[in-house]
């Protein structure tokens, strides 16, 4: 460690932990290699299937494909498969806790697992967030179907239009705007609250939840496909003509906006991640990982398909920009199904609830892992006496993602989930490469085909598709990483434990809690 913390700037922002560090920091959880390729594409299944089709397709639709948005989850899902090959090869070489952010500690060094981790409190904390809008426009739904309404201005973002059908709401001639979005914001404080006390999901419970979801999907699938084949002539005249609207502006449908909306349906892709983190316990890694990340795939591609065919196929594309699109959608049913709509929308909720509190007590973990790297202050790492969890990490967790869900535009906020998710992906390719150059020799239980091919592939896809994020939240992502760049010039990189030379084993001051018992669940 000396040479290291003699080596100057650039040797210490590249310090690593060793590969043998990280194995000795998870050897005392050996793993058995029960999982077949058929228990790795349905738990790719289970995990994927979320939030984002839930949530984000209905504004993926409405603003930037249209009907085309069917080709979009096409393009996101072969973006995600380059990177779910590359976090494949990485959880099967070091198994490791902590994923990307370890990752990129192990591989590139302790700058990029500090820019790791600012990315992922976007793909955790905020993406908590925009399902949090999206589970708040179910609830009103539902609500709205018993005769109970909440007053609509707060059921948005500050300074909104209250749209419906389509178009803003007007009262004696005046537009109505929201001013705060109290569903979101509650469900926030509420799950925060319960992650404090200390939340036991245990795995019987998400598979129940699981199987809420998919359930709630293949119904809506059943239904409307049924809907739409006895309708499908006049349907497709009106709804999908044309297929591909013609272009209006930069990421405004045609070609372009297929590309634009690609990056948004990619919220719905994430979960994956999942299956590359039980490479430790699949029977035979080098052929069942590829099976069940590239089959998952696959098969969510062909689910989200068919539910957005059937919702730009029922109603007009242009009315689907709000959180609750499947609510949207399924109130179109007809009186006949409108029991079934009132189902759906209660297993969406149910669904969403989960996700959220998943999604916010992965955000702690990072926190908490990175407080005991010494990276974050030791206060993130300080468990509540009485409940055993880090209860000043959860409660501020808890303040950002209700604050960012209370005030923030659902666009906005799953533009910004995207752009740090796409990001952190390709520093997954990029730490592929790196490896395979660094450590030749190093036993690998999956590589990905094609080498170097698809990581360079993975890089450029996912930089691509940064790119057809709006200019504005672009910028909101730079300024984002420089003040956290700054923040690890100002603290981390004088209190990193690797960088004063601590083993990361010796940590009796900072005791491990036992936190809740959660499958990786997909927030997407």
């Amino acid at each position: 460690m000396a040479s290291t913390q003699q080596g100057g700037l650039l040797a210490r922002m590249m310090a690593r932990k060793s590969i043998a560090q990280v194995q000795r920091e998870t050897e005392k959880s050996e793993l058995k290699r029960t999982l077949g390729k058929w228990n790795l594409l349905l738990l790719g299944v289970g995990c994927i299937i979320g939030a984002g089709i839930f949530v984000r397709t209905g504004s993926a639709a409405a603003l930037h494909a249209g009907p085309a948005v069917l080709l979009s989850f096409v393009v996101a899902g072969i973006v995600c498969a380059f990177a779910g090959l590359c976090y494949a090869e990485l959880s099967s070489t070091l198994p490791v806790s902590g994923s990307a952010y370890t990752y990129g500690y192990t591989t590139l060094g302790e700058f990029v697992a500090w820019i790791m981790g600012a990315l992922l409190l976007l793909e955790y904390g905020l993406a908590a967030s925009v399902v949090a809008v999206g589970w708040g426009g179910y609830v009103v739904s539902l609500l709205a179907d018993f005769g109970l309404q909440i007053p609509p201005q707060f059921t948005g973002p500050a300074g909104y239009p209250l749209m419906k059908d389509g178009a803003p709401v007007l009262v004696d001639g005046q537009t109505i705007t929201t001013i705060f979005n109290l569903p979101a914001f509650l469900i926030c404080i509420a799950l925060a609250a319960l992650l404090v006390i200390g939340v036991s999901e245990s795995a019987k419970v998400n598979n129940v939840i699981v199987a809420i979801k998919v359930s709630v999907l293949t119904a809506f699938i059943v239904v409307g496909g049924l809907i739409v084949l006895s309708n499908f002539s006049e349907l497709a005249a009106k709804n999908w003509t044309p297929f591909i609207p013609p272009n209006t502006g930069e990421g405004e449908f045609g070609v372009d906006g297929i590309m634009r909306a690609a990056s948004i349906v990619f919220f719905a892709y994430i979960g994956f991640e999942a299956v590359s983190t039980a490479g430790q316990e699949a029977r035979d890694p080098k052929k069942d990982m590829p099976f069940g990340i590239i089959g998952s795939l696959v098969v969510c591609t062909v689910i989200y398909m068919l539910v957005a065919a059937i919702m730009t196929l029922l109603v007009p594309y242009n009315t689907l920009n709000v959180p609750d699109p499947v609510a949207v959608v399924v109130d179109n049913f007809g009186a006949t199904w409108s029991w079934l709509a009132k189902v759906i929308k209660v297993g969406a909720i149910i669904g969403l609830t989960s996700v959220v509190l998943v999604l916010m007590y992965a955000q702690t973990r990072i926190f908490y892992t990175m407080a005991r790297d010494g990276l974050l202050p030791h206060i993130f790492s300080r468990v509540h006496p009485k409940y055993q969890t880090p209860w000043i990490n959860t409660i501020l967790v808890g303040l950002v993602t209700a604050i960012a869900a209370g005030f923030f535009d659902i666009n906005v906020l799953g533009d910004m989930t995207s752009v740090g998710t796409l990001a952190a992906f390709a520093i997954v390719c990029l730490s592929v490469i790196y490896l395979r150059r660094s450590a030749p020799d190093l036993p690998r239980g999956f590589s990905v085909p094609f080498y170097p091919v698809l990581p360079v592939l993975g890089i450029l896809s996912c930089i691509y598709l940064i790119t057809t994020v709006p200019w504005n939240v672009l910028q909101f992502f730079l300024w984002y990483m420089l003040g956290g760049v700054v923040l690890y010039f100002i603290y981390g990189i004088h209190n990193s434990r690797l960088g004063q030379g601590l083993d990361q084993e010796d940590l009796s001051d900072m005791a491990e809690f036992p936190g809740p018992v959660l499958d990786n669940e997909s927030a997407h």
